[in-house]
């Protein structure tokens, strides 16, 4: 198969989107584009992370989503991100997440800690998520040149995380943390940092660990902990279960709202018409959120890993291969999205993104993101606050993560 793709005349340069130096520099969307219109998949037949498939259109990432038991998600067979297991550090310990199974266990602990994010609990939670938004928004620097992704993005979902866990307040940016070290790319390249990122997490385990002890000799409460306490999916959990799926909703609650957060700084200074257009008419906000989370895309892939032999598109993706969908990519397809790199908040279809997933593996906590950043817009309107970027951002290094480690902006009101 690779003979054939180099036959096509497509470049390894082109063909490897998942190598992250090119998300810093952040060259990576136009190689998308250029693969979209050679077709909506792709094998890379060598890599940093081994040889893979890109899955590019919208169509057919929905297409594999919606066959979870040809194309596994379990972490015995690689897991949900492009990075595989490096074979020299087969004796660290392996970090089982609900996400990162397949049925039927998938389904029993996905159930315990859904109970979260349901409607009702997205209703009792919006007083308290509109306050600490309004709180903190009053409390930025009007003129002065500040991180908004420090000052804003994690500020807000940092403290979310640290309700849903109902974890020490003092305590809470340990979480961001403990999330940025779950998603260290570049661990995977240096022995040192991979050393360290472990160390974090297992400063982590034995957090948790505690908290887990404290919680299990009282009565349920409606926090993370005590529903994984008192669910017979999950309370029988090994350490690395645990630590697995603690990972998961840290990193699922903390990534995807933070970077969305980010992109919302980020349109101002490159789609301002968009922006504009929205916070003059508040009834544009509800699908403003959408499509800002479809333009951010703040998780850039998922993978897969095929059980059998699989025909997607006229092409055989054989059995152990591995299959990475690019959400970023399906998020600009023209067939679905028309100028898709553009921010417009009318557009029609911006609740058909796939940044949440498809599927069975659909995120667990997508109303609840959903729910935060339109609290953030509508405050931002009411304060008639805009902000501009002022300074190169940092973007992560990584094909996972698409976000901003920093983000220099100054703030405007009126």
């Amino acid at each position: 198969m690779a003979t054939l793709v180099r036959e096509a005349g497509l470049p390894l340069e082109l063909l490897d989107v998942g190598e992250p130096h090119q998300w810093v520099d952040y060259t990576v969307l136009p190689k998308f584009a250029e693969l979209r219109k050679r077709g909506p998949l792709h094998y890379c037949p060598e890599s940093m992370y081994g040889p893979y498939w890109s899955i590019v259109s919208h169509q057919h990432i929905m297409e594999v989503e919606g066959r979870p038991d040809i194309f596994s998600s379990s972490w015995e067979r690689g897991g949900i991100t492009i990075a595989d297991r490096a074979e020299d550090r087969a004796d660290e310990p392996q970090l089982p997440m609900f996400i990162a199974m397949d049925r039927p266990q998938h389904t029993g602990q996905r159930r315990t800690v859904a109970p979260a994010f349901t409607p009702a609990e997205m209703v009792r939670q919006n007083a308290d998520i509109r306050r600490r938004t309004a709180e903190l928004l009053d409390s930025l620097p009007v003129g002065e040149t500040f991180d908004w992704t420090d000052r804003v993005s994690i500020e807000l979902t940092t403290g979310m995380l640290a309700i849903l866990f109902d974890f020490p307040w003092e305590d809470r940016r340990l979480l961001t943390k403990w999330s940025d070290a779950a998603t260290d790319f570049e661990a995977i390249e240096d022995d040192a940092k991979n050393k360290a990122r472990w160390d974090e997490l297992f400063e982590m385990a034995a957090y948790f660990t505690n908290l887990w002890n404290e919680r299990a000799q009282k009565e349920p409460r409606p926090d993370l902990i005590s529903m994984m306490i008192h669910s017979d999916a999950t309370k029988n959990m090994t350490p690395q279960e645990y630590l697995g799926n603690l990972v998961l909703l840290i990193v699922g609650g903390n990534d995807t709202t933070r970077n969305t957060m980010s992109g919302s700084a980020m349109v101002q200074t490159l789609h301002p018409g968009g922006w504009q257009k929205m916070m003059a008419n508040p009834e544009l906000i509800q699908n403003g959120v959408s499509e800002l989370i479809r333009w951010q895309t703040p998780l850039a892939h998922m993978r897969r890993t095929a059980i059998e032999d699989f025909d997607i598109a006229g092409q055989t993706i054989r059995a152990g291969e591995k299959v990475v969908m690019w959400y970023l990519s399906a998020n600009r397809d023209e067939s679905v999205f028309p100028n898709g790199d553009v921010f417009d908040p009318e557009r029609p279809n911006a609740r058909r993104h796939l940044a949440f997933g498809f599927g069975i593996h659909r995120c667990v906590g997508a109303r609840l993101a959903e729910l935060q950043i339109n609290i953030l817009l509508e405050e931002m309107q009411k304060r008639k606050m805009s902000v501009e970027i002022v300074g190169e951002p940092v973007r992560v290094y990584s094909s996972f993560v698409h976000g901003f480690r920093k983000l220099p902006v100054i703030m405007r009101r009126g």
